[in-house]
């Protein structure tokens, strides 16, 4: 009813933004006649869509103008007005790649290198504590496979539920992350906080939960603050002008969190996890357009945030960067690029077992190195293919080859495969280091008959010693012939003579003291 009589001849009508879809719109503008249509909108800006195998059907340009600018046009211009519109190209590239390079390699190397460290520290030596109430270092969880599989099949399964009713588990899933990203910040910052001096004091006797085991008054503040700062993005987190920084903090603090609590205890228990996450997301972007009506890809629509949402709400679970260039299209929608947490957690495991297995076989951080710029070279694949192909990319197709074929080629060329695969006793605690407690065959002082029996009992309850011996590697069969044939040689000394002089008594003396010496430093 609202289209005049004759159609929109050579016309650019502005309708306002209803009920009906953008295509419903459109088609009818097309239908009459119209070189275009400007939908006036007064809610956010976003560009005009809808499924895809309806945009063969459309042959004219359609655009979005806020209500403001209407009634500005209108007001100096007045109804009938000549106009064009404009569609400049996109830049292939943008500065923000460099961004989201930098902190996704710098997240994968320093929470590599942070758990691979903390986890072989762990093993060797027991965790020193401010006191004993209080916990210092997170339990870690050991990957199985059985565990790999029931993780795929959730995210398939929230995958799945998340493209059907995305406006119902966009919000849960928000929850989730804030939660999450309050206790990773915690995990990150802690070690830093209990370095300062200030804040020792507890909190008096209480019965509440939590709050019994009298925190430190630091440790508080700091729960405290990182509670304050997944409040504050969850409230502003629609703010793209800086809310996307705050979302960038947290999911590093998350991923680094995450990096050091689940540990892969095998480089095999690392391929099975890469190669099925390697084809779950090959399937979900690759394959699915295939089988959905509109033609989008789940993984694509999921991440970036279903065209035709109510909510509008785009999921937290990824990092993002605003484009840097200086576009005509940023004034309006302004678009981000993407990296997913998975992008960075996946790859991050193997990184960490590889600086676990360097430690151990005392490698200088061979694997890790090259584990970490096969993660980078990988990231620039998938950067360039973006560029070529203009099209969502899953990162681990290229990410995935990239650090196993290398991890396994250091491995193949150190010949360290075999005990690479298995871990080598990784999965299980490592034995502490090396002490050997032997007792050293002392040649039996005399009995002196002049002495009474108590003395000589003295005397030979003394001289019997401990010697502990460090083994700073794999001793020869030479040096273990050697060892041998002296302790022979020291349990044959004669023991003839009976009678000492006082000046070899008193030697004897000298003896017993170092030794009681000996044991005291032992002890």
């Amino acid at each position: 009813s609202d289209v005049p009589h004759g159609g929109f001849n050579n016309q650019i009508p502005m309708v306002m933004r209803g009920n009906c879809t953008f295509y419903e719109k459109v088609r009818l503008a097309q239908i009459n006649g119209a070189r275009g249509l400007l939908i006036v909108s007064k809610e956010r800006l976003v560009p005009p869509g809808g499924n895809r195998s309806q945009y063969e059907e459309i042959d004219i340009p359609v655009a979005l103008l806020s209500y403001d600018d209407m009634l500005d046009i209108r007001k100096n211009f007045g109804t009938h007005v000549r106009g064009a519109l404009y569609a400049p190209n996109e830049p292939v590239l943008d500065y923000n790649m460099v961004i989201i390079f930098v902190m996704a390699v710098g997240t994968v190397a320093i929470g590599g290198y942070w758990a691979g460290s903390r986890d072989v520290k762990k093993r060797y030596m027991k965790h020193k504590r401010d006191d004993g109430t209080e916990k210092h270092d997170d339990e870690t969880v050991d990957v199985t496979p059985i565990m790999i599989c029931v993780f795929v099949v959730m995210c398939c399964s929230m995958l799945i539920l998340l493209y059907f009713f995305y406006d119902h588990l966009v919000y849960v899933i928000i929850g989730i992350f804030c939660l999450a990203a309050s206790i990773g910040l915690y995990s990150c910052l802690s070690p830093f906080v209990r370095r300062f001096p200030l804040g020792k004091c507890r909190i008096p006797n209480n019965n509440l939960p939590y709050f019994h085991k009298r925190p430190q008054v630091r440790m508080l503040l700091l729960a405290v603050s990182c509670i304050s700062v997944s409040v504050v993005w969850g409230v502003f987190r629609n703010e793209d002008q800086w809310a996307w920084v705050l979302q960038d903090a947290l999911g590093i603090a998350f991923c680094l969190y995450m990096l050091k609590t689940i540990r892969l205890p095998t480089f095999k228990a690392c391929t099975l996890l890469l190669l099925v996450l390697f084809v779950y997301d090959v399937f979900f972007v690759f394959i699915t357009p295939f089988l959905t009506k509109s033609g989008e890809s789940i993984m694509v629509e999921v991440a970036a945030g279903p065209t035709d949402s109510s909510t509008h709400e785009k999921l937290p679970m990824v990092l993002k960067v605003p484009r840097l260039n200086f576009s005509p299209l940023a004034l309006c929608d302004r678009p981000f690029s993407l990296l997913g947490f998975g992008d960075i957690l996946v790859p991050g495991l193997l990184v960490a077992y590889c600086h676990r297995f360097d430690i151990q076989v005392q490698s200088s951080r061979v694997y890790f190195v090259a584990c970490t710029i096969a993660y980078g070279i990988g990231l620039l694949m998938t950067f360039v293919a973006l560029a070529m192909m203009q099209m969502g990319q899953p990162a681990l197709l290229y990410l995935v080859p990239c650090t196993l074929f290398t991890s396994f080629a250091v491995a193949f060329w150190r010949k360290e495969l075999a005990m690479f695969w298995t871990g080598s006793g990784f999965a299980k605690d490592l034995p502490q280091p090396p002490l050997v407690i032997a007792p050293v065959n002392c040649p039996e002082l005399p009995k002196d008959s002049n002495a009474p029996a108590s003395q000589q009992d003295t005397e030979q309850m003394v001289n019997p010693t401990l010697h502990v011996k460090e083994l700073h590697g794999p001793t020869s069969a030479a040096e273990e012939l050697a060892d041998t044939a002296t302790k022979r040689d020291q349990s044959e000394i004669p023991i003839a003579q009976s009678e000492e002089e006082p000046a070899g008594q008193n030697k004897d003396n000298g003896e017993s003291k170092g030794v009681n010496t000996e044991q005291k430093q032992l002890e």
